[in-house]
């Protein structure tokens, strides 16, 4: 495999076709959500059927093109690593209790990684059919259309995306004065329930940035890409690189990254150390 904008794009069109089909079959389900059999991963944390005949799908078609790839799945191969020649990182369907809900804020989101490298990744809103891509150098885009972040560089006319702990509730400790610093500061803050989609809002300046202490490298991948193509910045909530594995997300347009950066770590409290939970 090499590493070039021609694989790069190859790859592109691949998880793009893996991720149409999978969304449609979403959204077909949609129409039978009252008959979805869905079962507790933990006490706040669900999967359905949906979710893993989604990511089957995205693996059959994947693997079918690219056999000795690596799949690291939210459902049928969390435990993978990403640092393999080739590896796809997948979600299915991020936003699983939006979607059981019938919350219209869910997606799919795959990325391809080389040698560790994020090169390629989409993120498919399922109830719009919205399509989000970015390619290594390529830029993001929405619908084969340009997006960029935003240029807002004003703390209070900013809209600050986040999602709060709930698998675990007891980081919520040192994650609520967070919260409480960013919205005395800034004009707004949402938590919809998907960080895919979270981070789409960031690359087409919806949001001005956005944090979250803890996420998995499923729910991030594609769109960290996204926001970086489109001119914003994606670090660790401490200032560190992201790595394909469990970490937090700080993300955001140059200025309000550096300013979100400084406001959640200035907001931690006395004793309190985030960056024990996650890096």
């Amino acid at each position: 495999m090499q590493d070039s904008a021609t694989d790069a794009a190859a790859l592109l069109a691949h998880i793009e076709d893996a991720a149409i089909a999978a969304a449609a079959f979403i959204r077909a389900r949609a129409h039978d959500r009252a008959h979805i059999t869905w079962r507790e991963k933990s006490a706040t944390d669900f999967v359905s059927d949906v979710d893993t005949g989604a990511e089957r799908m995205i693996r059959d078609a994947l693997l079918g093109a690219y056999p000795a790839a690596r799949i690291l799945g939210e459902e049928l191969s969390p435990d993978a690593t990403a640092s393999a020649p080739l590896a796809f990182i997948v979600d299915p369907l991020d936003g699983t209790t939006n979607f059981l809900h019938g919350y219209p804020e869910y997606a799919v989101s795959i990325a391809a990684a080389v040698r560790g490298e994020l090169v390629a990744g989409v993120v498919i809103e399922v109830p719009t059919g919205d399509r989000f891509t970015a390619v290594r150098g390529g830029g993001a885009h929405r619908n084969g259309e340009r997006i960029s972040v935003s240029t807002i560089d004003e703390p209070s006319r900013a809209l600050i995306g986040t999602g709060f702990p709930f698998k675990d509730v007891e980081p919520l400790a040192t994650y609520l004065p967070q919260f409480a610093a960013v919205a005395r500061g800034t004009a707004g803050m949402r938590r919809a329930g998907s960080a895919a989609l979270d981070l789409v809002s960031v690359a087409c300046g919806h949001f001005d940035a956005f944090w979250e202490l803890s996420l998995a490298p499923w729910d991030f991948a594609a769109g960290i890409l996204l926001v970086r193509e489109a001119g914003g910045l994606v670090t660790t909530v401490r200032g560190g690189d992201v790595p394909l594995t469990h970490s937090s997300i700080l993300a955001g347009n140059p200025a309000m990254h550096r300013w979100l950066a400084y406001t959640v770590t200035h907001a931690t409290p006395a004793g309190a150390d985030p960056f024990t939970i996650v890096p």
